[in-house]
């Protein structure tokens, strides 16, 4: 088995990359979508969650207010902290099911938002950074995403730096160009993982 530390600054492009090594065979642990799953209705972390933020992080149909939430830990660094000591141990307990869940021959890319910030990168065999200039990332946020400008500089400076990201990387697919450029550089990356 090899794994892979994906990540990537918001509107790196990590997300594409991901979904282009799952169809090329990866198996993918994509922490982002586990997030979502140990705070879903009836968890205990959807219930450590409100414990901590109380019920105005709830909507009315029994999910997590995820807009709400964010508008409140990505403001205040101490409520960013709380909420990640939270989700954090949780979404790694799933991943590590998941992965041992994987065939033994299997390329295990583990799609980690926050691989540096979390000082994770000795947990892979291999860390891919997804890279774009800040100005870029901005860009597709408020264009691609429909963030406001300020939201968006919010969400990028709560995450770490590039050079951070790009310290911890043992492949770098820089994707600040059309998305027509990622495909062919991704593939180069997938081929040099699996003959590894």
């Amino acid at each position: 088995m090899l794994k892979i530390g994906l990540t990537g600054g918001i509107g790196a492009g990590k997300s594409e990359v991901s979904r282009l090594f799952a169809s090329y065979g990866a198996v993918v642990v994509d922490a982002d979508l586990i997030a979502r799953e140990v705070v879903a209705p009836g968890t205990e972390g959807l219930a450590a969650v409100l414990a901590e933020f109380g019920p105005g992080v709830l909507r009315a149909d029994g999910e997590l207010d995820r807009p709400a939430l964010g508008a409140l830990v990505f403001a205040d660094p101490a409520s960013l902290r709380a909420l990640n000591a939270i989700v954090h141990p949780l979404v790694r307990a799933r991943s590590a099911e998941l992965e041992e869940a994987a065939a033994p021959d299997a390329v295990v890319v583990h799609d980690v938002p926050l691989l540096a910030e979390n000082g994770l990168a000795p947990l892979y065999d291999l860390v891919v950074v997804v890279d774009a200039a800040d100005e870029v990332r901005l860009d597709r946020l408020v264009r691609l995403r429909g963030m406001a400008e300020a939201e968006a500089k919010s969400r990028m400076a709560a995450q770490a730096t590039r050079e951070d990201r790009l310290a911890v990387a043992d492949l770098v697919i820089d994707n600040s160009g059309p998305l027509e450029a990622l495909a062919p550089r991704v593939r180069q990356v997938w081929d040099e993982l699996t003959s590894r």
